[in-house]
């Protein structure tokens, strides 16, 4: 076996796995959605700042309101949107922008 049958094996191999990305678009989609849901989920729980733990909670509902679409159930993804998205998660952010309060005090106000 030769080089090149090495490198015709190997070119055939990527051209292959090329061809069966381009045939399954939409599980590619699913694949690429899946992963960003569950990273924001993670980034929900692990984040320091509450305002960005709203903001990654908002990502992880719009990620599931697309995830019903791909299931073709589009009214569930458009109610997911309103009420999860639209209502809740702003709520939620606005609830811990209003209520945020300076903890530490500086030096000079100590007396």
């Amino acid at each position: 076996m030769g080089i090149d049958a090495i490198l015709g094996d190997i070119w055939n191999s990527i051209t292959g796995f090329g061809n069966y990305l381009l045939n399954n678009l939409d599980a590619v989609a699913f694949i690429v959605l899946a992963a960003i849901t569950i990273l924001s989920a993670i980034f929900v729980v692990i984040s320091k700042e509450s305002v960005h733990s709203a903001l990654y909670l908002a990502l992880t509902f719009v990620c599931v309101a697309a995830t019903y679409f791909f299931l073709e159930a589009e009214f569930i993804g458009v109610v997911q949107l309103l009420v999860y998205v639209g209502a809740i998660t702003i709520m939620f952010a606005f609830c811990i922008m209003l209520t945020r309060r300076t903890i530490m005090e500086t030096d000079g106000d100590c007396e």
